[in-house]
């Protein structure tokens, strides 16, 4: 999103191995307990995993792997590849307009809505009007935005399951998890410019029950307030925790934990009062800008006796070039120079000096400040006047801005107000503080915890980012993971499942000893789990890290990977400008080596569902947060910006059967440089689940024939040269055929007999919206597929329908017949793909 005025609401190896050896129990696999039953022994056939709040009733079976579920998400983002549209005139913010207002995502079928998140002026949501729901043909939410998200509905629309642009830095959310079997639709008052919804698609409605918002679910609600402060899982029996006391030369690996009992490790926790909480001092203050065209003026004391007049200001210097000519008794005398960005949420002050000819004795000078340039706009929030008398500086008057009573006492007026608000900033910190923070810096991101799961490891991730914080020692509080950073400890709560052992260490890849500190980590026998794990219906617990500079037109990756599997969630730490600039980039998540990404966001604070570049302090929800920020100052670069952040995605985790890659860019286009280091979170396996068994292509005589493809009228073959969605604006364009028909149409496609359901892809022209057929598989009729999307520009999309294992199974080919809806647009096609799943 682009930037607004912005503010900051940011020991011997052996000898420990046998003692974790005795405080882990026996290695005997035969004494594991039965323990909790995986989501695929509990349910059979149900390859959906829990749905609403059962997600977070068994986070247990976080690690199941899905079948016939699909992760999507519908935004403003900027449909022509570019950034100036991604919400700030509401040209793409709606899908069409009904007679209740703007539709900004709507579904046919089963499934379920995830997240929320919204913002337009600077995250007061007031004038997007009334947001409503429809699950069902029911209107389950049907009241003011700002009053959804201040959580004057009640339960279950409580804190944290919903929260304002306080609470979220600038933006606003709501996490409630709210399934449908037949439909979905969301509709606001009024467009509300900046927006996303996640959702999840089921193939069938097995097993689904449409949300009832009269469920306050307490007991979700009392474990989500506990979050990042303790484990959100249901204990489970024979449980041990493995104690050791840190001890950790550079270059070094301490074993923290080992256990041959089949299972899962269910927490961990390591102490590090080395790095040290370093928390800048704050102060709060409010101000005014105005832009081009605009000036201030006010009156102020000064000592006749004086020599002349210091003139100091306090800026927000995240805006830079920041220029203004200044007069006294309306004669130019001198200018404001350019102000330097400095990042981090930090006070900046200038002083100039005016010289006696203008203020020598006078006891009062009128003072104006006219606009010369900026990158946004001039900003002001106090002024002090020191009267030079004698060489020595006497403080003789101070202007509060917007402060109603001292600028009436200083006459004080602005012309072309650009903004007026409140700033939280720090306070620089002292060499000693500094010193202390880069020193918790070095080994938050040099220590690196690694865990081997039989035999092999999948997670290498530097300390401080696994567990939501890399930049600082700071409070994290999300609900897999939390840093209480008063006390320095790091906690961790993702269930892992194992087959037969696993390994857990620390290794230091900084220059500084670890000689104090100490590390817990749990871990229970279960049968199920392990089984589970060899039988693919969990996936091993796994993290992606990397770190380094981003490159110029690419986009910097969180997860690119194959195999089956689901991504939970990242922490990211980026240090780059001191304007932020870096956060305009957009994420984008293509599934299944899909041409059309099912994600794709509209800025990198608001996929961490804040907004205008993180405008309040710092903060954690359950499943999002921005734990650190950091200036020169303060602890990160000289001239530099430091921020940090996570996102969660569990109720609305992003399965895959064959493959994920899941980006993010840097600046509007992949064009700011800055230094990125991400650790994702993820389960998976590295057998896919699924393959492609056939494809259609339209257009292609010797296709059409073999797929029996038939239609009275099936349309001219026409060409189309065009992009997807996603692309980047370098990327090749795609020119193929496409035929567009209003009469139905019907053709056979070859499965693996072994599957438990299909997934139908279509290649189309997304030229026109509301695309909309009846389906038919082999005779059994299916949910509706529809299409609300268009794209006048990038024209090719690649959507799926997902058709359930109960008429698929078994067989080695299945007829599709697809008629469309009287009144809705030509069904347009250029190919079908078919993905067989297992």
């Amino acid at each position: 999103m682009r930037r607004q005025r912005r503010g900051i609401r940011g020991a011997v190896a052996a000898a420990l191995a046998l003692i974790l050896a005795a405080a882990l129990g026996p290695p005997a696999a035969a004494q594991a307990a039965p323990g909790p039953v995986p989501a695929a022994s509990q349910r059979s056939g149900d390859a959906k995993g829990p749905v609403g709040w059962d997600t977070y009733r068994g986070l247990d079976r976080l690690p199941g792997l899905t079948s016939g579920v699909q992760t999507k998400q519908f935004s403003s983002f900027d449909r022509t590849g570019g950034n100036d549209h991604d919400g700030f005139d509401g040209r793409y913010s709606c899908l069409r307009e009904s007679d209740a207002g703007c539709v900004i995502a709507e579904h046919r079928g089963a499934g379920e809505v995830g997240a929320l998140w919204f913002t337009r002026d600077g995250g007061d949501v007031s004038r997007t009007g009334n947001l409503t729901v429809e699950l069902d043909g029911r209107k389950v939410v049907d009241a003011p935005l700002q009053d959804v998200v201040d959580g004057k509905l009640g339960a279950p629309f409580v804190r944290p399951l919903v929260g304002n642009a306080d609470d979220s830095s600038g933006g606003v959310y709501i996490e409630v998890p709210m399934p449908y079997r037949e439909s979905m639709r969301i509709t606001t008052e009024r467009n509300p410019l900046f927006h996303h919804v996640s959702h999840r698609t089921f193939a069938d409605a097995d097993g689904v029950e449409t949300f009832d918002p009269g469920d306050p679910a307490e007991d979700v609600v009392r474990t989500l307030r506990k979050a990042g402060t303790a484990d959100p899982k249901s204990p489970l029996p024979g449980a041990a925790t493995a104690k050791a006391k840190l001890d950790l030369a550079p270059g070094e690996t301490q074993t923290l934990a080992r256990t041959n009992r089949p299972g899962l490790l269910s927490a961990l926790q390591v102490r590090l009062p080395e790095a040290e909480h370093v928390a800048p001092r704050t102060e709060s203050d409010e101000g005014r800008a105005f832009g081009e065209g605009g000036s201030s003026e006010f009156t102020v004391a000064v000592d006749p006796d004086n020599d002349g007049v210091r003139l100091t200001r306090r800026l927000d210097p995240s805006i830079d070039e920041q220029v203004a000519a200044i007069h006294v008794d309306g004669e130019k005398v001198a200018e404001w120079p350019a102000s330097e960005p400095a990042g981090g949420g930090v006070w900046a002050e200038q002083s100039v000096e005016l010289p006696a000819s203008a203020t020598a004795g006078k006891s009062r000078i009128t003072v104006t400040n006219e606009f010369v340039s900026s990158s946004l706009d001039y900003n002001e929030f106090t002024y002090w006047v020191d009267s030079m008398v004698g060489g020595e500086a006497r403080r003789t008057d101070t202007v509060d801005v917007a402060d109603a009573a001292d600028e009436t006492a200083h006459a004080y007026a602005i012309t072309g107000q650009a903004w007026e608000g409140e700033h939280t900033f720090a306070l620089a910190l002292n060499e000693d503080e500094l010193a202390d923070a880069r020193a918790a810096r070095k080994l938050l991101e040099g220590l690196r915890l690694r865990i081997s799961f039989d035999g092999r490891r999948t997670v290498d991730s530097p300390l401080g980012e696994f567990f939501g914080s890399g930049q600082a020692m700071n409070d994290a509080r999300s609900l897999m993971y939390g840093i209480d950073a008063e006390s320095s400890t790091l906690s961790a709560w993702w269930p892992m499942p194992f087959s037969s052992r696993a390994t857990v260490e620390l290794y230091n890849g900084s220059d500084t000893a670890v000689t104090a500190g100490d590390a817990e980590v749990t871990s229970a026998p279960s049968a199920a789990h392990a089984r589970a794990v060899r039988s693919g219906a969990q996936g091993v617990f796994r993290t992606d890290s990397h770190a380094g500079p981003t490159e110029e037109g690419r986009s910097w990756t969180f997860l690119k990977a194959t195999g089956q599997g689901k991504f939970a969630g990242v922490t990211h730490s980026m240090e780059g400008p001191a304007n932020r600039f870096f956060l305009e980039g957009d994420e984008r998540v293509y599934v299944d080596g899909a041409r059309t990404p099912q994600i794709h966001g509209t800025g990198s604070e608001d996929f961490y569902q804040a907004g205008w570049y993180f405008n309040r302090e710092t903060f954690s929800t359950p499943w999002h947060g921005n734990p650190t920020h950091l200036g020169g100052v303060t602890g990160c670069g000289e001239g530099k910006d430091c921020t940090g952040a996570f996102r969660l995605m569990l109720h609305d985790a992003v399965p895959f059967s064959s493959s994920i890659d899941f980006d993010i860019e840097h600046g509007p286009t992949n064009d700011v440089a800055a230094d990125y280091s991400s650790t994702a979170y993820w389960y998976g396996r590295s057998e896919p689940s699924g393959h492609r068994t056939d494809t259609l292509t339209l257009g292609n005589a010797e296709s059409e024939r073999a797929h029996d493809y038939t239609s009275a009228v099936p349309g001219p073959v026409q060409g189309l040269d065009s992009r997807f969605e996603g692309d980047l604006r370098h990327a090749p364009a795609l020119e193929a055929d496409t035929r567009a028909t209003r009469a139905p149409v019907s053709f056979t496609l070859a499965t693996d007999r072994r599957n438990q359901g299909v997934e139908l892809r279509r290649l189309s022209d997304q030229r026109s919206a509301g695309q909309h057929v009846k389906v038919s598989v082999d005779g059994v009729e299916l949910p509706d597929w529809q299409q609300p999307l268009a794209n006048s520009e990038r024209r090719w999309l690649e959507d799926v329908y997902q058709i359930p294992g109960r008429v698929s199974a078994g067989k080695g080919e299945i007829t599709v017949t697809l008629t469309p809806v009287d009144g809705a647009p030509a069904w347009s096609a250029a190919s079908y793909r078919v993905h067989s799943l297992r």
